[in-house]
């Protein structure tokens, strides 16, 4: 793998003996430069993944470069070194596309996490940029997709592959929480096999009384029963030689689950109301959310049944156990309501991503699509933030506010850093119930207005993004 380069430009030599000692110790390449305009000339010719950027310099200042910078290199992270107490300079610098900025005199473990993250953020836009460009590529309009690269999810894929070349009586059963795609699995599997211009037929089976059910699984003819006033092919029927998704069959009555077995071992079927015999051509994949062998044990689904469903198993895992996914997921979801409301939303911001990653997902894929349809929709900007999603989003993610590896950091630079994330959220809450009035927020939290605004300031927080619009 190769290394990643970190361009340090500063005319200090102390501050850039001082990074490229902590940097090379890591294991990146260091480049050096000295102005605004050698930073520049650096970057077109060697491409680093990272730059540390000092504001006064002489020449071109670091400003202007990096304007200059985020112009021609818009996902090149650019971290900016400032004097203490330069908010102005600092704030005017994230404004211009800064990924952060630190203070001097520079806190080294600060200067090793800053560039941790920006190199993460990078690497995650690379990610999406990349599945962008494939979804865009996809020649098969129409056709369903199904992403992830979580292993769980990859070996998955590579049963549809197997599953695919399989004869029509094999049947699936798949399994998982709700929300995880059963029926998109079952979409793939169908457009992935030779009957892949047949027929693909869905059945719920909770949403029907168990006579209305049985009649749309098994049709009926003219006078079956009273109102049947024409005859109807049910869904073995109009299945075809297609596929027959048959949803949340851990519902299904008991008397019912006889019926199917008769049809799964017999391969036939009859209309109600009718003695003769159709045969069945379709495929039958079943899903369900609940577990079926423990249904078995408790007698609330039949045990021979469930070992002719289960020829080959498929289970989902929960969003919650491939977070890996989340960024892609949200990416094409992005893109899918992006065309849908006629929207130039281009990106999810990286405390944003974040958010998504925190968050358990008790609803799964649905849930998380749910929530980028919905900030989608009411976003008025072209990239989605932390404001972009519910606040309690905002509020349960941030409980603990601060991650495991700052346990193993001093006490105090611990105290430090879990009093500045206290500090920002508190604001944050406050300014969104105000809708960015500085002076409401102020009074509420018994802080002087003047006060108040140098933590806004120290937080990099303006009241113009909580402003109701």
């Amino acid at each position: 793998m190769n290394k990643r380069t970190i361009l340090i430009v500063d005319d200090d030599a102390a501050i850039q003996f001082a990074f490229q000692k902590t940097f090379s110790s890591m294991g990146f390449d260091i480049l050096t430069a000295g102005d605004g305009q050698q930073a520049l000339d650096k970057i077109q010719e060697t491409c680093p993944d990272l730059v540390f950027l000092d504001v006064a310099m002489p020449g071109m200042d670091g400003l202007d470069a990096l304007e200059q910078i985020k112009t021609e290199h818009p996902d090149l992270p650019v971290v900016i070194i400032t004097g203490y107490g330069n908010m102005e300079t600092a704030i005017r610098a994230m404004q211009c596309g800064a990924y952060d900025y630190l203070t001097k005199p520079l806190d080294i473990e600060k200067v090793r996490v800053t560039a941790q993250r920006a190199l993460e953020m990078r690497e995650m836009r690379r990610k999406i940029n990349v599945l962008q460009q494939k979804l865009e590529d996809k020649s098969h309009e129409g056709r369903t997709i199904l992403i992830g690269k979580n292993p769980r999810m990859q070996e998955i894929f590579k049963k549809i592959g197997v599953l695919s070349t399989s004869p029509n009586t094999t049947n699936i059963l798949i399994l998982g929480e709700t929300g995880t795609g059963k029926e998109l699995v079952a979409r793939v599997i169908h457009e992935s096999g030779p009957n892949a211009d047949e027929p693909f037929v869905a059945i719920n089976c909770t949403v029907l009384p168990e006579t209305l059910l049985e009649s749309e699984l098994f049709g009926h003819e003219k006078g079956a029963f009273t109102g049947a006033d024409r005859s109807k092919p049910g869904k073995f029927e109009l299945a075809g030689k297609g596929t027959l998704f048959l949803d949340e069959v851990g519902d299904m009555p008991e008397a019912l689950q006889k019926k199917l077995l008769r049809v799964i071992q017999e391969r036939c079927f009859e209309r109600l109301g009718s003695n003769q015999s159709i045969p069945l051509e379709a495929r039958l994949i079943a899903a369900t959310h609940h577990n079926l062998s423990d249904a078995v044990q408790k007698g609330t689904f039949r045990e021979d049944l469930y070992y002719r469903l289960n020829v080959v198993a498929i289970n989902l895992p929960p969003l919650r156990e491939r977070k890996e996914d989340i960024p892609l997921l949200a990416t094409y979801f992005l893109q899918k309501y992006g065309e849908r409301f006629g929207k130039k939303i281009n990106q999810i911001d990286p405390e944003a991503m974040e958010l998504l990653m925190s968050w358990d997902y008790p609803g799964n894929i649905r849930e998380l699509e749910n929530l980028i349809e919905r900030a989608v929709a009411l976003e008025r900007g072209s990239v989605l933030t932390r404001q972009s999603f519910p606040l309690e989003m905002n509020s349960t993610t941030e409980q603990l506010p601060f991650d495991v590896p700052i346990l193993t950091k001093n006490f105090q630079e611990a105290k430090r850093r879990v009093i500045d994330a206290f500090e920002k959220k508190y604001l944050t809450r406050l300014l969104e119930e105000t809708g960015g009035n500085v002076s409401h927020a102020a009074r509420i939290s018994g802080l002087e207005r003047q006060s108040f605004q140098r933590l806004m300031k120290k937080h990099n927080i303006t009241s113009s993004q909580f402003r109701r619009k």
